[in-house]
């Protein structure tokens, strides 16, 4: 499964197999934020993880009961592979999500967290995961929320930049940005300027930042277009997933649109007509 057929996953492979980020208690807390459903509450159930990266939720679900089938462009699905060894009731291919290699109508559960935004076509992927979702079933997204247009300007004229360093640079890069994630005050205002991460595990904010400006492919999304696209795709009972952080300094920004690197989020239910 190392190979991989177009070069624009590569930064994932790259990332995914040179650091380790399962982090079992908060991969079940981001898990259960970004889908609305508790890993548990899957046992036994069909599940499609759109876009299982180094497979951190698809490890989770497996552990849980779930029968989970995790697809990957990127030659993260060896790091994936590796991680899901244990667990017999897990499957991961590498895939294109432009046409996954799994069956229409299928899964009782599929879930795409911060996947689909770095295709050459995002909408033509969502369509394409929600068509693996059998009637009566749900799907979950999770995609990058379009920002001010201020920020997004200055976020193209820096991933313009960054798309002209080495991967070595770019990295070199991201665990400078590492280390301005640790300031105090810095993290936590400067951040809303130029896209760097504040977590506090520093492997996990190096990640981040790569993640952001490594790829070739990232768009930005607004709810009302998600949900456009989930009805147009025979969904109904659709809600918006609201993010962990909460304050009412974070909530204001969060409506505005302030907060770069934070998401539009919505599960939906595949009608049975």
């Amino acid at each position: 499964m190392a190979g991989t057929s177009d070069d624009y996953t590569a930064s994932f492979g790259r990332q995914w197999n040179r650091y380790e980020v399962v982090r079992e208690d908060e991969d079940r807390a981001v898990f259960l934020v970004k889908t609305g459903v508790s890993a548990d509450s899957l046992a036994d159930r069909l599940v499609l993880d759109a876009g299982c990266g180094g497979g951190r939720y698809a490890r989770l679900l497996a552990e849980a009961g779930a029968r989970v089938v995790g697809v990957d462009l990127s030659s993260a699905v060896d790091k994936a592979a590796a991680h899901c060894a244990p667990y017999e009731n897990a499957l991961i291919v590498q895939g294109d999500l432009l046409a996954p290699p799994v069956a229409d109508d299928t899964f009782d559960f599929v879930y795409s967290i911060g996947v689909l935004h770095h295709s050459p076509d995002a909408r033509k992927a969502f369509a394409q995961i929600a068509r693996k979702v059998k009637p009566g079933g749900r799907l979950a997204v999770w995609l990058y929320r379009r920002n001010t247009l201020p920020q997004e300007l200055l976020n193209s004229a820096l991933r313009a930049i960054a798309q002209r360093l080495s991967p070595q640079a770019l990295e070199r890069v991201a665990v400078g940005l590492g280390w301005l994630g640790g300031i105090p005050v810095l993290n936590k205002t400067l951040n809303k300027v130029v896209n760097f991460s504040n977590h506090p595990d520093w492997t996990l904010r190096v990640c981040d930042n790569f993640d952001w400006y490594a790829p070739r492919y990232q768009s930005h999304h607004t709810i009302p277009e998600l949900r456009s696209w989930f009805e147009a795709e025979g969904f109904d009972d659709l809600i918006e997933l609201a993010p962990a952080r909460s304050g009412r300094f974070y909530e204001w920004c969060y409506r505005h649109d302030l907060i770069l690197g934070s998401g539009v989020n919505l599960i939906g239910t595949r009608n049975r007509s």
